[in-house]
């Protein structure tokens, strides 16, 4: 009806992202009296605004929408002639990556829709008058494939032309590659897809990044070969390389046998490497790869003719940067991985959280 488009675009047009009912001065005032007695817009609340030395600033929100409560974490990275949100798919992750700060809050639950799309409509209001929030990055809190339902929704609903309107090329969807997912996600959604592969064998992968042990990386790397050139009513103007992400890990995944390594599984996939600083936090075991042994791998991958970029942190030191999002609250974690003989001499000692578990997974 009139009323629902009208209503739609003042609660998602750029230039209204209305706040409150009131402001809707084109809707019948007996209208507006009933959706302010029956519904509310934002399904989020404003906790904070953290703002790192760089510019990057963190915004915590509560989330109201849903029982239970729970804070959740979006961050806004300016750059020179734009800024991207990362935003939270989940209240926390069941992925339980071992170098990932998120990973210790286990998951609490999926956020819906609202609360997704709400952290760009929120963040839009309070800074696009800074500069234009242009890019969408899924990689907050969560599993966005594990939440996949939701996810492709609030990406139809960001990339709507009667709505927020921004470019599917705008917005990226990131995975540690649950494949039965990532094959639906690059059929049904036209954002595009990073994967965070962190490893170039299957015992480390397995061992820092468990869903590994389900899908391993010959059936990641295979699944990534036949969806891309993404094709059917996905190709055209589409993501025709798959984002690779890879966290160099010191002693870990940062050998120049990794780089060769890399080269060979990902042979047939068309694709680009983002390598990442390792982002540390409090009782993390992992340090992160030196300046000098990063510019080897680099330069090792270009050499052989593979597209590879360095992605610089941002708003590491305020613990706004990839994987330091989160907070474990006291509930207990989930287990700590074994780890393999070979590795254990590179690791630090792990410092001991509130509520961490004595528990150690076997392999």
């Amino acid at each position: 009806s009139k009323a629902l488009a009208q209503l739609w675009s003042w609660m998602y047009k750029s230039s209204t992202l209305a706040s409150s009912f009131e402001e809707m001065t084109d809707l019948s005032k007996s209208f507006r009296a009933k959706l302010a007695e029956r519904c509310t817009i934002d399904a989020l609340e404003v906790d904070k605004v953290h703002q790192a030395i760089d510019g990057t600033r963190k915004i915590t929100f509560k989330l109201k929408s849903q029982s239970g409560g729970g804070i959740i974490e979006t961050v806004l990275i300016p750059s020179d002639d734009r800024a991207t949100l990362c935003v939270s798919s989940q209240l926390g992750c069941a992925m339980n990556c071992q170098f990932c700060f998120t990973a210790k809050m286990g998951l609490r639950r999926h956020l819906g829709v609202e609360e997704i799309v709400d952290q760009l409509v929120i963040a839009k209001r309070m800074f696009e008058h800074e500069q234009r929030i242009s890019n969408v990055v899924y990689m907050g809190l969560g599993e966005p494939m594990h939440n996949l339902d939701n996810v492709i929704t609030a990406v139809h609903t960001m990339t709507s032309e009667k709505g927020l309107n921004l470019s599917h090329n705008k917005i990226t969807v990131s995975t540690s590659g649950l494949i039965p997912q990532l094959r639906r996600f690059v059929r049904e959604c036209k954002a595009s897809l990073a994967v965070s592969l962190n490893a170039s064998n299957d015992e480390v992968r397995s061992w820092i990044m468990p869903i590994n042990r389900k899908y391993n990386i010959k059936a990641l790397m295979s699944a990534l070969a036949d969806e891309f050139p993404r094709r059917g009513d996905n190709a055209g103007r589409l993501q025709r390389k798959v984002f690779l992400e890879y966290i160099m890990l010191k002693d870990i995944n940062d050998s120049l046998e990794d780089a060769r390594n890399i080269l060979r599984i990902t042979a047939k996939v068309p694709c680009k490497l983002n390598l990442i600083r390792f982002n540390t936090h409090e009782g993390a075991a992992f340090q992160g790869s030196d300046d000098e042994t990063i510019l080897k791998f680099q330069n090792f991958l270009k050499s052989k003719g593979m597209q590879v970029t360095l992605r610089e942190s941002r708003g590491d030191e305020a613990m706004m940067a990839c994987g330091q999002l989160g907070k474990p609250g006291d509930l207990p974690e989930p287990p700590r991985m074994k780890v393999p003989a070979r590795f254990q001499e590179s690791l630090v000692a792990e410092a001991p959280s509130r509520a961490r578990t004595e528990h150690v997974a076997s392999a």
